[in-house]
């Protein structure tokens, strides 16, 4: 399986008002009394084939960020990305659904997003609604559904579509126990076969499960890369991870 990410110099800023509200740069130009903040400056990374990643650090340390960029979601204002191979990803538990819509007309929704023909989508359908496992809830509005529930629906699709890069956010703590052993089984799976896993959070035992290195980020910078066990104490000092 061919995967790889690298980037070089990655910035990302973002432009705020007198009243802390994000504002796009266009508006910026126009508007007194914009401040900026930098979510990510001059980082630096390469990940390779069957490597399991984590992005550790504080809340605002930039984590969601990088992983938006890995994504494509964020174009950096400064710097080079460098993607081998498809990405699927779990970024929030939201990412992408329409809550008027149910789990299955989404599911052909984000499928056709995703670069699946519309015949292709909805050939998928029913593999997605038996690893979903919501039952009849699958054909009822997403908008009555738990955050768990679309934790599993948004992961679900991100799978069909046989990524060779998997990125997950802070949302698989959100899933239920049963759905998390899915997840790390399919993650595992991937590592296996030379794919790429990169997954954020603060100190869950998926992470160390699924993570042999640790990329440390503060306030947008990377201050550790190593490990998991080092770059983790150095975060946190020593804790058990042996629960949950």
């Amino acid at each position: 399986m061919d995967a790889g990410l690298h980037g070089r110099d990655i910035g990302v800023r973002f432009l705020f008002d007198r009243l802390s509200r994000q504002v796009s740069p266009s508006v910026a130009r126009i508007r007194r009394g914009v401040t900026e903040k930098w979510a990510l400056r001059d980082v630096d990374f390469k990940i390779g084939r069957g490597e399991g990643v984590a992005l550790i650090g504080p809340s605002g340390s930039g984590k969601t960020t990088l992983l938006r960029v890995l994504a494509g979601v964020i174009e950096p204002d400064e710097g080079a990305i460098g993607v081998s191979g498809r990405i699927g990803s779990l970024l929030s538990v939201d990412a992408g659904l329409m809550p008027v819509l149910t789990g299955k007309e989404n599911t052909e929704l984000l499928g056709v997003l995703a670069g699946l023909s519309r015949a292709g989508a909805l050939e998928a359908v029913p593999g997605i609604e038996q690893r979903v496992k919501v039952g009849d809830a699958f054909n009822k509005p997403v908008a009555s559904y738990s955050q768990g529930m679309r934790a599993r629906l948004g992961f679900a699709v991100a799978e069909e579509l046989e990524p060779g890069i998997l990125l997950l956010d802070e949302v698989h703590e959100a899933l239920d126990h049963e759905f998390r052993d899915f997840v790390e089984e399919r993650a595992k799976a991937l590592l296996d076969a030379g794919g790429i896993v990169v997954a954020a959070g603060h100190d869950h035992p998926l992470l160390h499960r699924l993570c042999e290195r640790a990329i440390l980020l503060r306030d947008g910078a990377v201050v550790g890369d190593g490990s998991f066990h080092d770059v983790r104490r150095a975060y946190l000092g020593p804790r058990d991870l042996s629960e949950g």
